[in-house]
């Protein structure tokens, strides 16, 4: 019997801690995926996003988002309205040590916008600790691609929104925020399923 829900295979070694501090995606990784948010009362975090935050800040990690918004570019949004949802992610998840947002569009040719490195990259400089040092925890490809670019390690958290392929390409994947925290941190031993789609 196909099970009803998707199951992600969980890979990577436990070892020792390998980062000094974790960015992460906003939507669809620390609160739930509201295309273009422009209202903060939509602002709803991720089931495991509070518990993470706190493993790896006790941990002594440096936290940071890293997002696309490409609603900017579209004007679809006001910066100001990017403003007012990070402004409330950041009281209902923070403090964060960096933020980096990226308002372009798929073709403004930028080296922020996810898959690219700049918003990795400006986020290490920002925080002084070189990308190797660094981990990228996102939902989707481009989360993944970004980190490899900058030479950041990463790990992917699947939802609804993932697809079959960047959960085989990704370097580690795990079930939830804590689990990737934990993942991080040499905490947590790999356990081993298989990714399946209700109907696949």
């Amino acid at each position: 019997m196909t099970p009803p829900h998707p199951r992600p295979i969980v890979i990577g070694p436990l070892g020792p801690r390998t980062v000094d501090a974790v960015l992460f995606d906003r939507d669809g990784t620390l609160v739930v995926d509201v295309p273009y948010c422009a209202d903060a009362r939509q602002v709803c975090p991720m089931p495991s996003a509070r518990a993470a935050l706190a493993v790896a800040r006790a941990a002594g990690l440096a936290t940071g988002v890293v997002t696309n918004q490409s609603g900017v570019a579209r004007r679809i949004l006001d910066p100001t309205d990017v403003q007012r949802v990070n402004d409330e992610v950041e009281r209902l998840l923070g403090p964060f040590d960096t933020w980096q947002v990226c308002p372009h569009g798929l073709d403004d040719g930028c080296e922020c916008r996810k898959p690219m490195p700049g918003m990795v990259l400006a986020a290490a400089a920002e925080l002084g600790i070189g990308p190797e040092r660094i981990a990228v925890v996102g939902d989707i490809g481009s989360d993944i691609a970004a980190a490899d670019a900058a030479g950041a390690a990463s790990v992917l958290v699947p939802t609804s929104a993932t697809r079959p392929e960047e959960i085989r390409a990704a370097p580690v994947v795990r079930p939830d925020l804590v689990s990737a925290v934990e993942h991080l941190l040499g905490t947590v031993a790999p356990t081993v399923g298989a990714w399946t789609r209700a109907g696949s």
